[in-house]
Parts: C-alpha cells; sequence; structure tokens
C-alpha cells in the first residue's frame, strides 16, 4: 500500500463508530482485501460469514486472518440462502455495521447453471434483510443512529452502453445475464427495506476489480495464467468488449468513505476511469509478460478467439461524480502502474497459482472472459 493511500483514508472515525463489523462474502477476492485492511489499519473485530468452499479454502486467507486472534476476527461458515441460524449470528456478533460481500459473480456459470445465482444473490441476499432489520430494531438509540447496511454490487445490472455514455446513479436498470439480473434484484430488495421498513442501507454498483489474489476464473488471471503455462489465451468474439477496471485497494477505500460518511438510501458508483478492451487488456499483460518473463515466441501468439458469449454486453463506463463530491473519494491507481503490480504477483506465486488449478480443474478454457 502507497503513502498515498494510507493518507487518503482516516481511520479513526470508522473505528470511533465501528467496533465490531460483520463481513459476508469475506473470503472472495474483494471481501478478503477489505477484511486485510481493516485488520492491518484499524482494531475492529471482524466477523466474517462466508461458505467454505474449495475455492475459498484455496485462498488461504481465512488462516492469514486467524493468526490477528478470535479477539479480532471470527469466521462464520455459513450459507446464506440457510436462513437458519442467521438470527443467532447477528444475536452473537452484534455488528455496528454490515458490508454484504457475498455473491454468486461469473456470468459463464450463471448461464449453465442459473438457479444457484438466484439462491445465493437473491434468496440470500433477503434472508440477511431479514435478520439485519429484526436485528435493528432491537438495537438501542445511540447504536441504531449509526447502523449501516452496504450492499456492494455491481454495474453489470444497468446493461451494456454503447459507445458513448456513462453509468451513473440515475441508469435505468437493464441487466442481461442471469448473474446480473439477480444482483439487480439484490439492489431492489436492498433498496426496499430501506424504503418500506427504514433499514438504514447503501448501495455500490462498481466496475470490473482486479489485483492480486485474483481467483483465476476471471480474465486478467486467465490471461496472466494461461500465458506462463504456454496455454490458449481464450477471448470471446472479436475482444472489443470494453470494461472500465478498478484496482481493488481504491474499492476498498470507496467502501470505507460509504461506511464513515455515506447517507442511508444513497446508491453510488464506483469506477476507475480505466476504460480498455478486453483484447487491449490482453495485448498489455502480453507486452508486460515479454519483459518480466521472456520466452521464445511473443505470448501474445497465445491469443485465441472463440465463440461469443450469449448476451454480451458491449461497453461499461462509469460516471464516479457523485461520490467524488459527497465522499472525496477518488482511484488513486492508474492501470499501468497497478496490472504491472498485479502481474508480478502472479509470477512470485507461482506454487499457489498451480496448486489452484490443480485442486480445482482449472483450465482456462472457457473461464475468465466473461468481464
Amino acid at each position: 500500500m502507497t503513502q498515498r493511500d494510507r493518507d487518503f483514508i482516516d481511520y479513526s472515525p470508522f473505528e470511533e463508530t465501528y467496533k465490531k463489523i460483520l463481513i459476508t462474502g469475506g473470503l472472495g477476492f474483494i471481501g478478503s482485501a477489505l477484511i486485510f485492511r481493516l485488520l492491518k489499519k484499524t482494531n475492529v473485530k471482524i466477523f466474517n460469514i462466508d461458505k467454505l468452499v474449495q475455492k475459498n479454502n484455496l485462498l488461504s486467507v481465512n488462516n492469514q486472518f486467524s493468526c490477528y486472534g478470535k479477539s479480532r476476527y471470527q469466521f462464520l461458515n455459513h450459507d446464506l440462502k440457510d436462513n437458519e441460524n442467521l438470527k443467532k449470528i447477528f444475536e452473537e456478533s452484534d455488528p455496528d455495521i454490515v458490508f454484504h460481500l457475498a455473491a454468486e459473480s461469473h456470468v459463464d456459470r450463471s448461464i449453465e447453471s442459473p438457479r444457484n445465482f438466484l439462491e445465493s444473490n437473491v434468496i440470500g441476499t433477503f434472508n440477511l434483510l431479514e435478520n439485519a432489520l429484526i436485528y435493528f430494531k432491537n438495537l438501542p438509540i445511540n447504536r441504531k443512529s449509526n447502523f449501516k447496511f452496504l450492499h456492494i454490487s455491481t454495474d453489470e445490472v444497468f446493461g451494456s452502453l454503447g459507445k458513448s455514455g456513462l453509468f451513473n446513479e440515475k441508469s435505468n436498470y437493464n441487466p442481461m445475464s442471469p448473474y446480473s439480473a439477480t444482483k439487480a434484484a439484490s439492489d431492489h430488495l436492498v433498496d426496499s427495506w430501506f424504503h418500506t421498513f427504514g433499514l438504514p442501507c447503501l448501495v455500490s454498483n462498481c466496475s470490473n476489480n482486479f489485483g492480486p489474489r485474483q481467483f483465476p476464473d476471471k480474465l486478467i488471471p486467465t490471461i496472466i495464467i494461461n500465458a506462463l503455462n504456454s496455454k490458449p489465451i481464450p477471448i470471446y468474439g472479436n475482444g472489443l468488449n470494453i470494461r472500465d477496471w478498478l484496482f481493488v485497494e481504491d474499492h476498498i477505500n470507496a467502501l470505507l468513505l460509504m461506511a464513515t460518511k455515506g447517507k442511508p438510501g444513497s446508491h453510488y458508483c464506483i469506477g476507475g476511469g480505466e476504460e480498455k478492451s478486453n483484447i487491449n487488456i490482453c495485448k498489455k499483460i502480453c507486452t508486460l509478460l515479454d519483459d518480466l518473463k521472456p520466452q521464445q515466441t511473443p505470448y501474445s501468439s497465445l491469443i485465441e478467439f472463440v465463440e461469443d458469449r450469449p448476451g454480451h454486453d458491449f461497453r461499461y463506463g462509469i460516471n464516479p461524480t457523485l461520490i467524488l463530491k459527497e465522499l472525496g473519494w477518488k482511484p488513486l491507481f492508474k492501470f499501468d502502474q497497478t496490472i504491472k503490480k498485479t502481474i508480478i504477483w502472479y509470477l512470485r506465486n507461482q506454487d499457489w497459482v498451480k496448486f489452484v488449478n490443480q485442486e480445482s480443474g482449472f483450465k482456462g478454457e472457457r473461464l475468465g472472459i466473461l468481464k
């Protein structure tokens, strides 16, 4: 983390207001980055609800969190689609704030198994909201005034942009995949719990995240890992689909500012302002690898165009003006800087990559090209 990043966030207001934090999906990429930050920079106690599935185990982050001891971190192995025990979890964790990040998030898998996305993203969010409201109603007045429920969502709920324009907080919802449809549904549920029941909720819609420790079924890790293993790098269609890229540490900054400064009922669009086509991302990574780990032939020779995915959104782009004006957030990290940092992390963690691939059966044939 850079000095600029340390100076950007004042952690004392967060610590003063929120002593106990409940996070769902804390073994995932963004959730684990949030927990790492809070454990390193604050003294808060964190309760992490997640279901132990194979890929989460392989990230080994739970062991790293646990080294802080039970006074700082507690893992709660629970699937949110199961409503049983959620009330007890709220009572035992007694949180001052909830960060809801748990979600199925892979478009390809949502096409293959949409029911899993319905159960996790919609039913899971519904169960969490029901129990959060029961808990909230029983809080004393002084704690109730500070309590917040942050729902972390995606820009994919807005559908696809043409060659111009940007998504903002007033953009119409127009989801195109089972994944984005279930996330859109969860956004609407959260809003309804605010407007109907008074639960102090906030919603964020972020662009594509990337950075170290991202699981190898996403675009950037797929490109890096396949290239390093001399495997074909699959790119959907002509590769001209465009995404706005956000370094994960910038996203964490935004979430912490939402927690301390955000007004309940608000939506915030969070984007890195780094729009890139999939093919340009791929070529950029290949060029950097040519310098960082040279081989006889350029890595770009591994690029292979494959049949496009059904309903593939053309372009996403975020206008983050509202969060900039209201909360003072801005992205600190430039893509060219952080993509190289990300590649170097994967180069230095080849044992992790090999183990993940072996244990998960990941082949990189169709995965990782969804966004």
